[in-house]
């Protein structure tokens, strides 16, 4: 909270205009994805900057050059999709979990870049998110889920991840892009204001040539594997972007 506070006092005099930039992006049908998602990741790194927080990144070259994939990270905590708005070169949506879905700006953000808020308790509901999502990516779409399904509240260490949330994958044959993120829990969880370094690992795709055969379950292991031997390596390494 401490945090955010410190971005919104040392933004004060530009906060109108970004939420009104971004508010436009949800309202106005002429603005596409990609200058949403230019005006969305604007206004991102103008907030982590302010907000004294680093993003450190590794393994752009992993994402793949054709869209229609989907981001599977572990779940640390709020700051987490602003690490992805902050350095992903390429737009992306995310499904969010209802009650998150309206929170003050966040609201708009999801507006903006259509994400689709979840609800969790509503089975029929989630079903229908899978089905849209699959669609969505078949399209074109890239996408951000959390396999955890909530944030694990360890720190870097992770929860079990969801062999469900990868049933849209499965059903759009897409690659799956896991990727590490490291003290993202940090910046917002802390009631510290210091400076801040949170790393983004984006690491090699796998191909539904390589997942097609496995169980959903297999696949949520084999994710969860691969950022735990991220993390494991490049906690407290030092890298250069």
């Amino acid at each position: 909270m401490r945090r955010i506070i410190l971005m919104v006092i040392r933004l004060l005099w530009k906060v109108p205009y970004y939420f009104y930039l971004i508010w436009k992006c949800g309202k106005d049908e002429k603005i596409g994805l990609e200058e949403a998602y230019a005006r969305v990741k604007k206004v991102t790194k103008a907030a982590n900057h302010a907000g004294r927080v680093k993003i450190e990144t590794y393994g752009i070259e992993n994402i793949p050059k054709q869209n229609g994939f989907m981001f599977f990270p572990n779940h640390q905590g709020l700051f987490d999709v602003l690490v992805f708005l902050d350095s992903c070169p390429v737009p992306f949506s995310f499904v969010i979990k209802k009650e998150a879905s309206n929170i003050i700006l966040l609201k708009q953000v999801v507006a903006a870049l259509k994400a689709i808020p979840i609800d969790r308790e509503d089975l029929r509901q989630s079903m229908q998110v899978i089905s849209q999502v699959t669609q969505e990516v078949k399209k074109g779409r890239n996408f951000l889920i959390f396999a955890e399904g909530t944030r694990s509240g360890m720190g870097n260490k992770l929860l079990p991840f969801k062999g469900g949330t990868f049933k849209s994958a499965v059903k759009a044959r897409c690659p799956i892009v896991p990727c590490a993120l490291i003290d993202s829990f940090r910046p917002f969880d802390e009631k510290s204001i210091k400076p801040v370094t949170v790393k983004l690992i984006y690491l090699p795709p796998i191909y539904y040539e390589e997942y097609g055969e496995m169980k959903t379950t297999e696949i949520a292991e084999e994710v969860k594997s691969r950022i735990e031997k991220a993390i494991e390596k490049y906690e407290n390494a030092k890298f250069t972007m």
